[in-house]
């Protein structure tokens, strides 16, 4: 008979029965499950059973918080219902299905774009800081920037635009090795692909919206042309052809022998997409530009401008994502030739804002969120310089709301300037800066739209992100991650709690730190299911060393011999403690840890249990706080935590917890 064999009973009919259950597994304190019917899960009955802690729903699966005994509990539920576990990984790849159309396709963009982000959020702060030294004519009564009246400057501005260049002109390389890094075909070959696109044998994609369609050089065939056209900056080109190359790639590995395949696939592959590239889709995307162009222009010089500015202002920013906003240069330099000003820059630069202002908000709210707040802090700034490619890749089209938030302030400023008539003498300027770039004569009306741009996207962004914003999410969680989940494979050991207490003392005790390091209170972990003690009390620590000890004489009674981040120890006492390391690092699957010890294991105060390297953990962007949580206090009574602030714990030496 199982030691939850009525609880499992309950469980498996409170899910919605064995038909329900599309893929499980378990970690070190919860189940997981990918439900076919989601609405199936009778939530309030599962949390009344009496071994479930909890429950909560992330990124498509449903998760109900067993604790320590999980590894029982979860052999016991497969048992009996007759199903195999998964891996951790099949269980997020199931997860996906219950996701809705929208959520996918975000999903397969962040997919693409997030091995981009370091090298936007670089390129941003660098080409901000171009708008700054060359842009911007600080001197001789606004004639002259920093980079004209100083060599080194000018010396300065010309290198950076070499990293500027790199990040921002060559997009299209990045973003087809991405998406053949993802679909899992040659790499190189998207690599190549995308040279292609940005070769300096072809006109500049950045000149094409001001060069003369005769201009424009050209294959010539005999029967037909085609125009060497470069797709530097572009985005909706290169998905497409790194598209097109994946799946051509796809079907030739499947279709031709093995024995020609070295030859045959990446010559049959590559030299269509790239024929494709050029004749298809770059034509098809020059083409929607070009509309897009002169919808806006029309729009802004019709008796509805300010309704038109309004919908521009709300549409700009997913223009940028398309890298089509490039078309609006030939549209400023038109305004500025034929009105001596433009006022389409202006609202340009307040859309920078705007979305920089929801970034803020973002930065605010996951203040604690240490990797957060690596994309966040240089994304809002590049945005507030005039770059919005980080911000919006990086951060706001991420989590979804605050990109709509910015977007409504954006057209809230762009209906503002349009309707007081402000007008840029130049363009280039963007952001903050920007008003260095209006007429003097509106610097006022500027002003009132500008801080419509910062407001309306900060207020609406901290309002909808108090509210939809998860716990894992404000304070150190990834999205798609749920915790502190092995392989779904590994299986929990169990020892059963000793009944007798042979060593430890009747009546008082204490836990030395398991960690040297500063003791933080548990609230303050970025991991709800710990810091709302879900499973137990304890406490953590921000460590400065790399091996966990034994807090107090005990046995091992559970250890993840898969992913080694994390073992469970009864004392003498009878009290069941479970240590913890790091946020997330069951996704290193044991890569930079060592176990010491075995289930069944009788340890000594201090001895060592797991070392980590630090390094690697932080290079792989995890957390390093480590969680002492106590699932059991045994005879323990009167138990008293040292979670003041900033106590520095030496392992093995500074009593961190103490009971009677």
């Amino acid at each position: 008979m199982g030691k939850y064999q009525e609880e499992v009973k309950e469980l498996l009919t409170y899910i919605g029965g064995k038909e329900n259950i599309q893929a499980v597994s378990h970690c070190m304190t919860r189940m997981r499950f990918v439900l076919v019917d989601p609405k199936k899960a009778d939530e309030k009955a599962i949390e009344e059973i009496s071994c479930v802690k909890g429950t909560f729903t992330q990124a498509g699966q449903y998760q109900v918080i067993i604790g320590n005994d999980v590894g029982v509990f979860y052999n016991e539920f497969t048992a009996y219902a007759g199903i195999e576990g998964v891996s951790k990984d099949a269980v997020k790849a199931a997860a996906k299905t219950n996701q809705k159309p929208i959520q996918k396709i975000m999903g397969a963009l962040g997919e693409i774009f997030a091995p981009l982000i370091p090298a936007l959020i670089c390129g941003g702060l660098i080409l901000g800081f171009l708008n700054v030294i060359g842009e911007i004519n600080f001197f001789n009564n606004g004639t002259q920037s920093l980079a004209d009246i100083s060599q080194f400057w000018a010396g300065m501005y010309s290198f950076l635009w070499l990293i500027g260049e790199a990040v921002f002109h060559m997009l299209p390389v990045g973003i087809v090795w991405s998406i053949t890094k993802k679909m899992g075909t040659t790499q190189i070959l998207g690599i190549i692909l995308g040279l292609t696109l940005v070769s300096p044998q072809l006109l500049n994609g950045f000149s094409v919206a001001t060069t003369a369609p005769a201009d424009i050089p050209v294959w010539d065939f005999g029967f037909f042309k085609v125009q060497q056209i470069g797709y530097q900056g572009q985005v909706i080109a290169a998905i497409m052809a790194g598209f097109v190359l994946v799946y051509l790639e796809k079907f030739f590995k499947k279709h031709c022998p093995e024995v020609v395949s070295m030859i045959v696939v990446p010559f049959c592959s590559l030299v269509p997409a790239v024929v494709i590239a050029h004749t298809v889709v770059g034509p098809i995307g020059w083409k929607i530009g070009d509309g897009i162009a002169k919808v806006v222009y029309g729009g802004l010089m019709s008796p509805f401008g300010v309704i038109f500015a309004g919908i521009f202002g709300l549409l700009y920013a997913p223009i940028v994502m398309t890298g089509l906003h490039h078309m609006t240069n030939a549209i400023d330099s038109q305004l500025i030739n034929a009105y001596d000003g433009t006022i389409l820059w202006p609202m340009i630069a307040l859309s920078n804002i705007a979305q920089g202002s929801s970034v803020l908000a973002m930065s605010i709210l996951q203040k604690k969120n240490e990797r957060a707040q690596q994309v966040n802090v240089p994304a809002c700034i590049s945005c507030y310089l005039g770059v919005t490619e980080p911000a919006l890749f990086g951060v706001n089209l991420k989590y979804g709301f605050p990109l709509v938030c910015g977007m409504i302030g954006s057209a809230i400023a762009a209906m503002i300037s349009v309707g007081s008539g402000i007008q840029a003498l130049s363009i280039g300027v963007g952001g903050l800066p920007g008003i260095l770039s209006i007429k003097s004569d509106f610097y006022l009306q500027f002003l009132l739209a500008m801080a419509a741009a910062v407001a309306v996207p900060f207020l609406l962004t901290m309002a909808v992100g108090s509210r939809k914003l998860s716990y894992e999410e404000k304070y150190g969680k990834q999205k798609e991650e749920s915790g502190d989940e092995p392989d779904g494979n590994v299986q929990a050991e169990q020892q059963p709690v000793q009944e007798e207490n042979s060593s430890a003392p009747a009546e008082g005790g204490e836990l030395k730190a398991f960690l040297s390091g500063t003791v933080i209170p548990l609230e303050e972990v970025p991991d709800d299911v710990f810091s709302k003690r879900i499973i137990g009390d304890g406490l953590a620590i921000e460590p400065i060393d790399h091996t966990v000890v034994a807090p107090a004489e005990g046995t091992v009674s559970v250890v993840m011999k898969d992913s080694k981040h994390a073992c469970g120890l009864t004392l003498d006492n009878g009290m069941e403690i479970l240590i913890h390391i790091g946020i997330d690092t069951v996704a290193m699957n044991g890569d930079g840890f060592e176990l010491f010890v075995d289930q069944g294991d009788h340890v000594k105060e201090g001895q060592p249990l797991i070392s980590f390297d630090p390094e690697k953990i932080r290079a792989a962007g995890y957390p390093l706080t480590t969680i002492l949580i106590m699932t059991n206090p045994g005879q323990a009574k009167d138990v008293t935590y040292r979670d003041q602030e900033g106590l520095k714990a030496e392992a093995g030496e500074t009593p961190i917890i103490t009971f009677d």
